[in-house]
């Protein structure tokens, strides 16, 4: 089904495996590193080997990625956190390119007192600059859409067309996530209300770009630009569009990002699982 969790790695990057053969799923993302550091040494051979010979030994694994530090903003127009935010990001592939991560997903960035446009600007020079430094990588940055929250880029689909044809490199896509459409006005609660996003989606972006989507229903309102996941059907996004998405992206690789509580990952993934 290409449904899965963000597994933790506590213990060991290879230790997600342990994760997600306990709930059966055949994707999941994680952080390959401590994402609330910015510093993370390369990716050991002996950790290359754990996590491959875990991989190995779960051979109904199909996709895995990566999230990339909530630390990163490419868009910062300090050049120090900028620079920073770079190397961080070149790394990021880097340690995925190691354990064979199809790609990474990244916040587009915060413009600060600085206008959307410029922000943007900043994003697309970022990505060029960590693309030409990983050219022997494969590895996607995938551009996940927001909610808007603050001075975050990234709500509008207009800002991930911009930026994506700004690098105009096959290594820069989007990952979809419905608990952020859904905060920056994207209604996803009805076919109709469904359909006109991923059509207007499609005609903005193109839905060929959506290579991986996060599965959270959202605690806030339609538009309201709040960042709150909730777990499937108990948010106003509702059960229907789930079932909607289920189906529209049945060939991607989709992950919850809802809170580890009272084994609701299991609950959340019977739900989704239905919708066959």
């Amino acid at each position: 089904m290409m449904l899965g969790v963000h597994c933790s790695v506590s213990g060991g990057l290879q230790h997600a495996f342990d994760e997600a053969a306990e709930l059966g799923i055949d994707v999941f993302q994680v952080f390959t590193r401590n994402q609330r550091q910015w510093k993370a040494k390369p990716v050991s051979e002996e950790e290359q080997n754990l996590f491959h010979t875990a991989w190995k030994a779960h051979p109904g694994v199909k996709v895995i990625f990566s999230h990339s530090s909530y630390l990163i903003n490419v868009a910062s127009a300090d050049s120090r956190l900028q620079k920073t935010s770079i190397e961080a990001l070149r790394d990021e592939v880097l340690r995925c390119h190691a354990l064979c991560l199809s790609f990474t997903v990244l916040h587009p960035g915060a413009a600060g007192e600085h206008t959307e446009e410029e922000a943007m600007g900043r994003i697309i020079g970022a990505l060029k600059e960590v693309i030409a430094q990983t050219s022997g990588s494969k590895v996607k940055i995938l551009l996940e859409n927001t909610a808007g929250q603050g001075s975050h880029v990234g709500y509008k689909f207009e800002h991930l067309n911009y930026i994506m044809n700004g690098v105009g490199s096959d290594r820069i896509a989007t990952c979809f996530d419905t608990c952020h459409a859904f905060a920056s006005g994207y209604d996803l609660r009805t076919t109709e209300a469904f359909d006109d996003t991923m059509s207007r989606f499609d005609k903005i972006v193109g839905l060929r770009h959506i290579l991986a989507a996060h599965l959270n229903d959202s605690k806030g309102d339609l538009g309201s630009r709040i960042d709150r996941h909730e777990h499937i059907g108990k948010g106003k996004i509702g059960v229907h569009g789930f079932k909607l998405m289920m189906h529209k992206f049945a060939h991607i690789p989709k992950v919850l990002e809802t809170k580890k509580e009272d084994d609701m990952d299991k609950e959340n993934l019977k739900i989704l699982r239905g919708f066959k």
